[in-house]
């Protein structure tokens, strides 16, 4: 925004050019990191996401329907209860810490902030009202609005508001990761937080989302690697074991960071320790999950960029299902009934990121309005200068 001033080290003579390599030996000043990144970037088409980026965000999103289709069958079924608890215990740390890491770039850039409330903050208006309405309207209930009280999923859409903005903050701090860990401890022993926007989650998420926003490229390609593959199997093994032993055990409270541990019914110091805990689990878990996600292009790589549909979305029909009393039908608490519901569940997320259902929603989830802002005069300036980046990148 603001042209740098020249530093003292512009006036001095050049260095030397750098001598070229031997075939196969990266250069002294290249870490091979940055340059299988870069490798990687020429590779792929100008323009074309990224296949394992959206690989695992439709992925992610797939196993936050399940988890939700879950819940309604899980107090009957103590392995879908494990099942339930290994599931929350990574889900959306996996989709928040790729949250955070495509935030790397977020600043106070007018065209940015415009993305940010047109991408998020309309559709958290919108949904937050349309919940309610959609609850009045199947039951005959008089469910109020509230813009203060994040109803159901759209938590996210605050957090998510909340840690984009931040952003800049979390990239001048000079230790940024452990900062934010110590405030989703300290998170866990505030009960008088209150309910207000959720702050609870954002407090007790944003380690995740700070995660990402130190991560790079080659961070993702260490966990792809095939002996992480092999040894994320007796993880996850080992995560079903200890989660269907839980089941009576624990509360699975802890897994929804949305209460602190008095309001579980803990001793205060238990929401620290329990913090780094299920954050080492979550962390582990998530590692295991992006060993599995392909690399490649697959059928539902292009579902991975309306994984925010799919989100918002299902709700609708999670919140249908049990306003209509569909699981009250045992057969559906037995394992052929448990297994249906889990298809139904990711069929139907799936259905809700495909094109035409973006195309239809697109005016909730990514409106223009256009006509509420005002002409950013170096917006086409700005967009030339990274096309030309690009081009020479």
């Amino acid at each position: 925004m603001f042209d740098a001033a020249p530093s003292p080290g512009q006036n001095r003579s050049p260095l030397p050019p750098a001598q070229p390599s031997a075939d196969g030996v990266p250069g002294p000043r290249t870490p091979v990191g940055a340059r299988e990144e870069r490798q990687t970037a020429r590779d792929r088409p100008r323009g074309e996401r990224d296949a394992f980026f959206d690989n695992a965000k439709y992925l992610a999103i797939v196993l936050v329907a399940m988890g939700h289709a879950w819940e309604p069958l899980k107090d009957d079924s103590r392995i879908v209860e494990a099942a339930y608890s290994v599931v929350y215990s990574f889900h959306m740390p996996a989709f928040i810490i790729i949250s955070g890491f495509f935030s790397r770039s977020f600043d106070m850039r007018p065209d940015r902030l415009k993305r940010l409330i047109t991408g998020v903050v309309v559709p958290y208006v919108l949904f937050e009202t349309a919940y309610p309405l959609f609850k009045n309207l199947v039951t005959g209930s008089h469910e109020d609005i509230s813009l203060l009280d994040p109803w159901y999923l759209t938590w996210f859409l605050v957090a998510l508001f909340v840690w984009r903005l931040t952003t800049p903050v979390w990239k001048l701090v000079r230790r940024p990761l452990p900062l934010a860990v110590g405030i989703a401890m300290l998170a866990t022993v505030s009960p008088e937080i209150g309910d207000d926007l959720d702050l609870q989650r954002v407090l007790q998420f944003l380690p995740y989302f700070v995660l990402g926003l130190c991560m790079k490229t080659e961070h993702f390609q260490l966990v792809r690697r095939r002996w992480v593959r092999i040894a994320s199997v007796p993880v996850f093994a080992a995560a079903l074991a200890f989660g269907w032993w839980a089941v009576p055990r624990m509360n699975t409270g802890w897994f929804y960071h949305r209460d602190s541990a008095q309001e579980l019914g803990a001793p205060w110091w238990c929401g620290p320790v329990m913090t780094l805990a299920l954050m080492g689990c979550s962390l582990a878990l998530t590692a295991g999950f992006f060993a599995w996600v392909p690399r490649r292009r697959m059928w539902f790589t292009a579902l991975g960029a309306g994984t925010l549909y799919g989100y918002l979305l299902h709700g609708f029909l999670v919140k249908l299902a049990d306003y209509r009393g569909w699981y009250d039908h045992s057969w559906l608490h037995r394992p052929l009934g448990e297994i249906l519901v889990t298809a139904l569940a990711a069929a139907a997320v799936t259905a809700l990121c495909t094109r035409p259902v973006r195309r239809l929603f697109r005016f909730a989830m990514e409106p223009s309005l256009e006509w509420a802002f005002r002409q950013d005069a170096a917006g086409p300036a700005r967009e030339r200068h990274e096309q030309r980046e690009k081009a020479s990148a």
